[in-house]
């Protein structure tokens, strides 16, 4: 085994780093040419901002102090103070997390030549709720699944349906069917995305150029046929949907979504092992009863590991929400060019794909495709840990999620411990044993293992199953959060494990992001609320950092993520200095007379450039720049500050937060690109998230209308007029346009009157509260 560092020119990065650590592996006994390297990524003029707006947040933290000594303490300046040290701190959190950039380039094409050493894969779709998330959706994604680029006889794909669902168990039925026929097309003409509904999307004028390579009359007959086959297959789905399954299911008799029986059904098996055949597809749904707790995807997600863990029991386990379609069918083979490195293995937990999605609305209007996020802060934990797991679109190793650190110690020949980490059943503790001892020899045919019985299955599916076990604490994926892929991530990366993020070309998934102010704030929410949870637990980072083998770099990344919801407190406050100025007439900021002016200005242009030319270096639009911005003061004031108070109520006692699924859209032949008409206007509902931003809104315009009439009675005189204060309030005006728009429009774009209502009781308030001091 060696390193090797050496030079390469590249277009953006002149320096890169390869570490090739194969010689001694396996994979190198045909071919000793890497699999993947490790490139550094320069970024000299965004780190040079970012030493920028530091040194301007210290200067004007500065001037604040210094102003307090000389004036005496003063409220507002104390809450400008507070508010800026509070930024200042979460710039640090920021900078140190993307400071270190780097990229990871693999060669799947490498790897096809050593294919009888690929390792088995175990593929993890969730799917919750039926109505929420139309099955149609799940069928694409397990469509997709079933046509990877890799050995079928070494995937297994196991559907988890949370609801108990019959539509979902007759949608995989049909899906199988089409899948027989499906699969082989796809990779004889090489079809590159092979989810159905986007490959037969009508709207697509280069169908032949962006989804396969071939254009024969030949292929274009069997394209026809395909075609018409899904489109009988949507149509059997969507008529079911509509009748009583039961009769023709009976397993599904009496079944309510959170009271049912263990349901556990091999849809298929490739009882021949055939390297062209359908991986096995497995349908299960684990046991719910009333009053039980679940731990909502997590819960889910441990099921599925204990279950596969009796079937099939693959080294890797790759997961994917039910609408994350493979967008790129040489995904796994990506991930095991880095997964299967001696090097890696050693110190790799999981690769992580970004998120992206098929549905994403031009400019991004809703803030929620996060492609800036992904690029300059998620890229840059790549230096640190790694990336975040993220919930979906990520290959895990079996034995980490068992709870093996990097050393590789695991005392598996104690049965009184292994029956306390993972369960009673004897059937698991013999897979856990074969998982955590390991082996680099892996059979070339993977049949359901004939060990296992339907009663081992369902034990291990049970509700009480985990009690007197560590599940869900130290093994499997984490309870606790909203969040638990957060949460999951985290306490791998505790244990002293690495992670990795790969960006192939084409993106490795595609998913539905959700649209419509009410959806996108929920989620928002959600996340939020989650992220919290962690952070006041004792599963925090700070304790990570403290007790187990969290780096202080990765702990500051962490924190930045957990702080989202904190941040919602100094913004609003923030917020609410420059309209307390114009209307008690008590400036905050320095006369522009005075050279310490210039300080919040510059910071506010040097900050705002350097967000604009991330939008524009990852290809995004100027007016994507502009909506993430509005949607980043919306979120904050919203969703964010929702989810805060949200916490503090649980922690006082006084609620329960409850787990939300985001509503999913329907996925149908014709249906990509199509949107709604007007989808990328601003929406609302009666939902009190939209009251503080209402709010915030009109205290802003009636205080810009003070502000501007003390400008007429001073005669225009700039001098005597809080500039700095008024530009402010102009910028938040701007930020909240869409609710602006909202409350002068009607119907689902119009912000509702019991909403506006409380709104102006609010502002009223605010100013003869301001008025009286």
């Amino acid at each position: 085994m060696y390193i090797n560092f050496f030079y390469k020119s590249n277009n953006e990065i002149p320096l890169s780093f390869l570490r090739i650590a194969f010689q001694n592996s396996p994979m190198a006994n045909s071919n000793t040419l890497p699999l993947y390297e490790k490139v550094g990524i320069k970024r000299t003029i965004h780190r040079a901002m970012d030493i920028t707006i530091l040194s301007l947040l210290i200067i004007l933290l500065s001037y604040r102090m210094l102003f307090i000594h000389s004036h005496g303490l003063c409220w507002l300046q104390v809450i400008a103070l507070s508010c800026e040290s509070w930024f200042t701190f979460i710039w640090i959190l920021l900078v140190a997390t993307r400071w270190s950039f780097f990229d990871y380039k693999t060669y799947p094409h490498r790897l096809l030549k050593r294919e009888e050493e690929l390792p088995p894969v175990d593929i993890f779709v969730t799917t919750a709720d039926a109505e929420l998330e139309p099955p149609i959706i799940t069928v694409n994604t397990v469509l997709s699944l079933l046509a990877v680029d890799y050995p079928a006889e070494k995937l297994a794909c196991y559907v988890s349906d949370d609801g108990g669902s019959p539509i979902t168990f007759y949608s995989l039925s049909e899906a199988l069917k089409f899948a027989r026929i499906w699969v082989p097309f796809c990779k004889k003409y090489k079809v590159q995305v092979r989810a159905p509904f986007r490959f037969f999307n009508s709207n697509n004028n280069n169908d032949d150029d962006y989804l396969v390579s071939d254009s024969s009359p030949e292929f274009r007959h069997e394209w026809k046929k395909m075609k018409e086959e899904y489109e009988k297959v949507r149509q059997r789905i969507e008529e079911a949907a509509l009748r009583d399954l039961t009769g023709e299911l009976p397993h599904f008799c009496n079944m309510k979504s959170n009271n049912h029986p263990p349901i556990i059904k091999v849809i298929w098996e490739n009882k021949e092992a055939a390297y062209d055949g359908l991986p096995h597809l497995i349908y299960v749904c684990r046991e719910k009863i009333p009053k039980h707790q679940h731990h909502y995807k997590a819960g889910a997600m441990n099921v599925l590991t204990r279950v596969s863990g009796l079937m099939t029991n693959a080294p890797y386990m790759l997961n994917v929400d039910c609408d994350m379609f493979v967008n790129n069918p040489n995904i796994l083979l990506h991930a095991m060019c880095l997964l299967q490195d001696p090097i890696i293995d050693k110190e790799y937990a999981f690769v992580q794909f970004p998120q992206s999605f098929y549905n994403g609305l031009k400019d991004d209007p809703y803030g929620n495709q996060f492609h800036v996020l992904l690029e300059f802060i998620i890229r840059g934990a790549t230096g640190l840990q790694g990336p975040c797991y993220m919930g979906t679109g990520c290959i895990h190793r079996r034995k980490v999620l068992y709870g093996q650190s990097p050393d590789g110690g695991s005392d598996v020949n104690n049965d009184e411990l292994l029956q306390k980490t993972f369960g009673k059943s004897e059937n698991l503790k013999k897979s856990v044993i074969h998982t955590l001892r390991g082996t680099t020899h892996y059979p070339t045919t993977r049949p359901l293992d004939s060990h296992y019985s339907l009663g081992a299955l369902k034990e291990v599916a049970s509700c009480d199953y985990e009690y007197n076990s560590s599940w869900g604490a130290e093994v499997g994926w984490v309870y606790g959060s909203a969040t638990e892929d957060l949460l999951t991530g985290m306490t791998i990366h505790k244990k002293g494990w690495k992670s990795v993020l790969v960006s192939p070309n084409p993106k490795a998934f595609l998913g539905f992001a959700p649209s419509g102010g009410p959806t996108s704030l929920r989620q928002q929410k959600r996340w939020v609320t989650g992220q919290l949870e962690v952070l006041f637990s004792t599963k925090s980072p700070i304790f990570g950092l403290i007790f187990d083998k969290l780096q202080l770099r990765q702990c500051m990344f962490y924190l930045w993520i957990s702080l989202w919801g904190i941040r919602s407190i100094p913004e609003l406050l923030y917020s609410l200095l420059p309209p307390y100025s114009l209307i008690a007439n008590s400036p905050f900021f320095p006369n522009v007379q005075q050279p310490a002016a210039c300080i919040p200005l510059l910071l506010f242009a040097i900050y705002n450039l350097q967000q604009l030319l991330q939008y524009l270096e990852v290809g995004q639009s100027i007016r994507a720049w502009w909506n993430n911005q509005k949607m980043g003061r919306v979120n904050t004031m919203s969703a964010y500050l929702f989810g805060f108070i949200g916490i503090l109520l649980k922690l006082l006692g006084l609620s329960e937060n409850m787990f939300e699924v985001t509503k999913k859209g329907s996925s149908s032949s014709n249906d990509d690109g199509e949107m709604e008409e007007d989808s990328s206007r601003f929406t609302f509902d009666d939902s009190s998230l939209f009251v503080p931003a209402t709010t915030i809104l009109i205290i802003q315009l009636v205080a810009l209308s003070i502000g501007l009439l003390r400008l007429v009675e001073a005669n225009h005189v700039i001098e005597e007029v809080m500039v700095g204060e008024m530009i402010c309030s102009v910028w938040l005006i701007l930020c909240f346009w869409p609710f602006l728009k909202g409350m002068l429009a009607k119907g689902r774009f119009g912000i509702p009157w019991p909403t506006l209502c409380k709104s102006i009781s609010l502002t009223l308030l605010f100013v003869s509260v301001m008025l009286k001091n």
